[in-house]
């Protein structure tokens, strides 16, 4: 198939669909770990497409959502700082942190400034050299290799007024964490576009360790159905392994030459998520002959972080132990516009997809 409607195509999404209710005799659960999936599933109304011996739940695939609020208020502190400038991505403008956020900060007077990339943030920085510019380094390996080149072009530039605050994370060791914790699940619907970059050979250890199908998917219905009865077709032959349907972008080895640059930059170290507390070698930081571009060590900021709303059951949604309709806050005042919860806030979020796409969006 080469054109966008084919994957819409009726037909073909009923033929599927009667095979996978064939095939789903007995319950099972799949997880999505990608926040484009997350949201494709709610527009789309898979759930309603599929028998109900088969459950859909969120994880930890929105990289604003899993966010932990100390680096909101990391990030707010600096704001504070005199001849700075923030940049970030759009959707992280919002998010709570513990007192504050960042559109409310720049309300207040602080210089935050809305980026589409890291390079964009690197020309404010040639732009206005006696102000110092620090980047929000937010994503999962999708965006990780962009922040690299940019620290690399900002060392070959001599550039000395450019930074990052890296809050960059990598899949598989949330998904051992998630499974680790107890939650029950017959396998992963795993992320396109960070595949895309990493490849499928990283999810290989996740199957092996705990058994578990895992099948990366495009973003069409078509596509999520299919991976949906791929991973269904795993279980009935007792077969776990890691598949690529998403077959038209992603290859076994990923982008070798964005991996390359990945490593060059950043270590894996431990790391606090939100909701899901600290998991190890999860979190990318710069190496130590990159210091000189890492706002952690570069500036000297105090902040506290205060534990977040009792009522906020985001950890519980972001590991697929409860969903956005479980949430007190959710149902009563916890809107798009008026967000408690990091869920809520970016368009991949688990309860703002929720909150588009069904009831409470009316």
């Amino acid at each position: 198939m080469k054109y966008i409607d084919e994957y819409r195509n009726p037909e073909l999404i009923n033929k599927l669909c009667a095979s996978i209710k064939k095939i789903a005799d007995k319950p099972y659960i799949f997880m999505e770990v990608c926040g484009g999936h997350t949201m494709a599933i709610q527009r789309f109304g898979i759930p309603s497409l599929l028998p109900s011996t088969i459950k859909l739940i969120s994880g930890p695939g929105c990289p604003v959502c899993v966010t932990d609020t100390s680096y909101i208020d990391h990030l707010t502190a600096l704001a504070q700082l005199d001849k700075t400038i923030i940049c970030t991505f759009g959707d992280l403008i919002r998010v709570p942190g513990s007192y504050t956020s960042l559109d409310k900060a720049k309300a207040a007077g602080a210089d935050i400034r809305v980026v589409l990339s890291s390079l964009d943030a690197l020309k404010i920085a040639t732009e206005n050299p006696k102000q110092n510019v620090v980047f929000a380094a937010i994503g999962f390996e999708t965006t990780s290799p962009g922040t690299a080149v940019a620290v690399l072009e900002a060392e070959q530039m001599n550039l000395n007024n450019f930074s990052i605050l890296s809050a960059h994370k990598i899949m598989p060791p949330a998904m051992k964490a998630i499974v680790e914790d107890g939650v029950k699940i017959n396998g992963y619907i795993c992320p396109g576009h960070v595949s895309t970059i990493a490849g499928s050979a990283m999810y290989e250890e996740v199957c092996r360790d705990f058994g578990l199908g895992c099948v990366i998917s495009g973003f069409e219905p078509l596509d999520i159905l299919h991976s949906i009865h791929m991973l269904l077709v795993q279980l009935k032959n007792n077969d776990p392994k890691v598949e690529i349907q998403y077959k038209r972008a992603v290859k076994p080895n990923g982008n070798k030459k964005a991996k390359k640059i990945m490593d060059q930059v950043f270590v894996a170290v431990d790391g606090k998520w939100r909701g899901l507390g600290s998991i190890k070698r999860s979190v990318l930081k710069l190496r130590p002959q990159y210091y000189k571009y890492d706002a952690e060590h570069q500036f000297s900021v105090s902040f506290k972080t205060k534990e977040p709303d009792k009522g906020c059951i985001c950890g519980e949604i972001l590991k697929g132990k409860k969903s956005p309709s479980d949430c007190i806050l959710f149902a009563q005042n916890c809107r798009p516009e008026n967000p408690v919860g990091a869920c809520m806030v970016s368009n991949e979020g688990a309860c703002q997809s929720y909150f588009k796409y069904h009831q409470y969006g009316k």
